[in-house]
């Protein structure tokens, strides 16, 4: 998140008149407390749900509907053009229709032909209606204009309706508009059709009831790359260990596990019907032999020793059965190393040779340690491919280097589908 006062940004959100337009207010707190300039243009009918009163208090701008207020501003022109980012959340049926054709009809309408900076499309409708041809039409036109249209999330919608249609968590889109600030280019639709499969976070090995073996991954680069995948066009599923997200991401599917063995088994069966398969998650190295029925009880002896077993190496496993024909050839296998530097190398050192270990087609190396990495908002590493290229990952958010791997996985999906 960016701190008050650094690197301050000018964005414009337009809130579309459908009932999810309440659950934009969270949006506009998170740019705001993060320091930026929001201007909010609500369309008339998204005054029906919020109303004007709300927005400028949580933006601390007024807020116009109509293209005669503030005339002597030109507010139509000066507002797109001064804006940074523009979100559109709700982003309606209406709303797209309008925005495709280049309508002009209202302040958000006229603003968004003035604008030259990322737009981000967050829709909410019902399935129906996201699902008709002329709807569809629409956003495939807007995304040919270069403006990002996120995919939905599914759920409970307006009524006793459940389905595909509804509003992103607000959390979720804030972070796109972020990473879209970082990286204007972030979130091409270039996986379409592609099918990915991502594990996130850390396994937990139990030794009782009530205690585990775990680690500190919070699976937040995972979930990163899924998101980032689902927003390009994948058909992503993520296998999730222990996790600190608060929600899934829209349009993914998300399957809990606990330990390195339900991973691995979870990931061997998917990855046979892959394109891409990536690595992300944290895995136990080892596991108790026993696991204790009762809570283990502290004694006047002291602890008893426990005893560990190796756990299986998924990604070594996931490019042996590639080798050995139960993965497709063709599927991509991408590896992730959390090193820290030792007396017989360094970080990258250990990260290249794990790469020769593995196997995989790409490896991304993250030194570790406090404050690096795990449960953090931000990341930075090295990505090494099998043909001996080395790429650096500057420091930045876990969504924008999750942009930069799908950069280099989409390279080796060429056609953007291999079956």
């Amino acid at each position: 998140m960016t701190t008050p006062g650094a690197s301050r940004r000018r964005i414009l959100v337009g809130v579309g008149g459908g009932i999810a337009a309440y659950k934009v207010c969270s949006v506009i707190r998170h740019f705001t407390e993060a320091g930026h300039d929001v201007r909010v243009v609500p369309t008339p009918a998204a005054l029906e749900f919020v109303g004007s009163a709300t927005f400028e208090a949580l933006s601390g701008n007024p807020v116009t509907t109509g293209v005669f207020s503030d005339v002597d501003q030109v507010a139509h022109v000066r507002l797109g053009q001064g804006a940074d980012l523009a979100v559109i959340a709700p982003a309606t049926a209406d709303l797209m229709a309008r925005a495709a054709v280049g309508r002009a009809d209202d302040l958000l309408t006229a603003s968004l032909l003035t604008v030259r900076c990322p737009v981000l499309f967050a829709p909410a409708m019902h399935t129906e209606m996201w699902e008709h041809p002329a709807t569809q039409a629409n956003i495939a036109t807007l995304r040919s204009h270069g403006s990002t249209v996120m995919t939905p999330a599914s759920g409970r919608l307006t009524g006793a309706d459940s389905g595909r249609g509804r509003l992103p968590d607000p959390q979720e889109i804030a972070l796109l508009g972020e990473l879209l600030m970082e990286r204007a280019d972030a979130l091409p639709y270039d996986l379409a059709g592609v099918r990915v499969v991502i594990s996130a976070g850390g396994t937990r090995e139990p030794l009782d009831p009530v205690r585990f073996l775990g680690n500190r991954s919070s699976g937040k680069q995972g979930f990163a790359l899924a998101r980032a995948a689902a927003q390009r066009g994948a058909q992503v599923t993520v296998v999730a260990g222990s996790t600190a997200e608060p929600g899934d991401p829209a349009g993914v599917e998300v399957v809990r596990i606990a330990t390195a063995t339900e991973l691995a088994d979870e990931m061997t069966k998917r990855a046979a019907e892959a394109d891409v398969v990536i690595m992300a998650a944290a895995v136990a190295d080892f596991r108790p032999t026993s696991v204790a029925e009762s809570k283990i009880k502290k004694g006047a002896a002291g602890p008893a020793p426990i005893e560990l077993a190796t756990n299986p190496d998924i990604l070594r496993g996931l490019v042996e059965s590639r080798t050995e024909g139960r993965i497709p050839a063709e599927t991509v296998i991408v590896g992730f190393a959390a090193e820290t530097g030792d007396e017989h190398g360094g970080v990258l050192d250990h990260g290249r040779a794990k790469l020769g270990r593995k196997g995989c087609d790409l490896l991304v190396v993250n030194a570790v340690g406090e404050g690096k990495a795990f449960g953090t908002e931000d990341n930075t590493g090295w990505l090494l491919s099998s043909t001996g290229s080395e790429t650096a990952l500057p420091l930045g958010s876990k969504t924008l280097m999750a942009s930069r791997i799908l950069d280099q996985v989409r390279t080796l999906v060429p056609d953007g589908r291999r079956r």
